[in-house]
C-alpha cells in the first residue's frame, strides 16, 4: 500500500502556505532578517509542536510567520512547499495564504503576493506542478477588516482565484462574513470556507446557505446532522479533510476514530489534504499513509480519494479529464 500511495498522482486543495514553514527554514529566515525567535534551536521549536486544540496551534503559527518579511522570503517558502509536492507526486495544488497575518505587521500585500506568485510560476515551468492561490481572511478579525483586505487585493486579482475563511473557528461563525463573501462573489472569485472542524455542523449549513461556498474545508463534524450528510452527498459539495491535522489538534483522539472512510462510503466528495504540514507532521503522502495504516482502505478507495480531489478542484474540465485518466491508468 505504501508504494501505491507514493506513486499515486495527487491533488491538494487545503494547505496553508504559512503552515508549511519548516523549523529549518524559519531559523534561516530569522537569521537573514535579524528576527529573534523565542526558541534557542530547531529541536526546542519542534518540541513546542504539542498542541491541545486549534488555538494553541494558531498561537505558534502566527509567531512563526514573523520571520516572513521580504518578497524573497515568500518565494522561498512557496518554493520549499512545491519541492515537497514534487516528492509526493502532487500534480496540482490550490494554496491558501493569509495576507492579514503579514499586512498587520507592516509587510505590503504586494510583497506577499509577488513572492508567492513568482515561485508558483517557476513551479509550473520547472516542476510541472500547476497551482492556484486562494486568499484567506482571518475570522477572529472583523468583517470590515476582511473587506478592506479584499479591496486592496483586487489590484492583484490575476494572481489569485478565490477567497476562503480560516483561523479560530469556535465563536466566529461563517454568518459574520456574509457581506465579505457577497463582495467576493460579485468579483467572480471562487468561494470556500473552513467549517465543521472544531465548530458545529450548523457552521457548515451557514457556509453553504449564507456564504454560498462551493467547497467546505474540513467539514468532519457534518456527521452531527444526518440531513447535512445527505445534502453533502446529494450535492457533491466537497470536503477538504486533513487527517493528520485532525489528529494533532485533537479533533479525533486516534486516527482509527476518523470518519473519512465513513464519509466516502456515504457518497460524499471527501478529499485528503495536509493543512499545515510543517506543524502537523506530514505532507500529502504522509496523510494518505496515516489513513491507510489506521483505517485499512483498499487501493481503489485510496484512488477514489485522489479522483475526488480532481473533481473538487477549480481546474478547467480539460485538465481534470487528463488527471482523471492518469489516476485511472495508475497501477502502483
Amino acid at each position: 500500500m505504501d508504494r501505491f500511495i507514493e506513486g499515486l498522482p495527487k491533488v491538494e486543495l487545503h494547505m496553508h502556505l504559512e503552515g508549511s514553514l519548516e523549523p529549518e527554514l524559519m531559523f534561516r529566515l530569522a537569521e537573514r532578517n535579524g528576527v529573534t525567535l523565542p526558541y534557542p534551536d530547531i529541536e526546542t521549536l519542534r518540541q513546542a509542536y504539542d498542541f491541545h486544540n486549534l488555538q494553541s496551534f494558531l498561537d505558534l503559527y502566527y509567531q512563526g510567520a514573523q520571520v516572513l518579511l521580504t518578497e524573497q522570503d515568500f518565494y522561498d517558502l512557496a518554493w520549499a512547499y512545491l519541492e515537497r509536492c514534487a516528492e509526493d507526486n502532487v500534480r496540482h495544488t490550490e494554496i491558501f495564504f493569509d495576507p492579514q497575518t503579514h499586512t498587520s505587521r507592516g509587510v505590503p500585500f504586494k510583497t506577499v503576493i509577488q513572492g508567492i506568485s513568482r515561485a508558483l510560476k517557476d513551479g509550473e515551468q520547472k516542476l510541472k506542478i500547476s497551482s492556484y492561490l486562494i486568499l484567506c481572511v482571518l475570522r477572529h478579525l472583523s468583517e470590515a477588516e476582511a473587506i478592506k483586505t479584499l479591496e486592496e487585493a483586487l489590484a492583484y486579482k490575476e494572481h489569485f482565484i478565490g477567497v476562503g475563511l480560516d483561523s479560530s473557528e469556535v465563536g466566529n461563525p461563517p454568518a459574520n462574513f456574509a457581506g465579505f463573501f457577497d463582495l467576493a462573489r460579485q468579483q467572480g472569485l471562487k468561494l470556500v470556507a473552513h467549517a465543521g472542524e472544531e465548530g458545529p455542523a450548523d457552521y457548515i449549513w451557514q457556509a453553504l446557505d449564507l456564504l454560498q461556498v462551493s467547497r467546505i474545508d474540513h467539514g468532519v463534524n457534518c456527521t452531527e446532522d444526518p440531513k447535512l450528510v445527505q445534502r453533502l452527498a446529494d450535492s457533491r459539495v466537497p470536503l477538504t479533510v486533513c487527517p493528520l491535522s485532525n489528529l494533532k489538534l485533537k479533533v479525533v483522539d486516534e486516527m482509527e476514530q476518523h470518519n473519512l472512510l465513513k464519509l466516502l462510503h456515504s457518497g460524499l466528495c471527501v478529499t485528503v489534504n495536509s493543512d499545515d504540514p510543517a506543524y502537523f507532521g506530514g505532507y500529502m503522502t504522509q496523510n494518505f499513509k496515516a489513513i491507510a495504516e489506521a483505517l485499512n482502505p483498499d487501493c481503489e478507495e485510496i484512488r477514489q480519494l485522489s479522483l475526488n480531489a480532481v473533481e473538487a478542484s477549480f481546474l478547467p474540465d480539460s485538465a481534470k479529464r487528463e488527471l482523471v485518466q492518469e489516476i485511472l491508468r495508475y497501477q502502483g
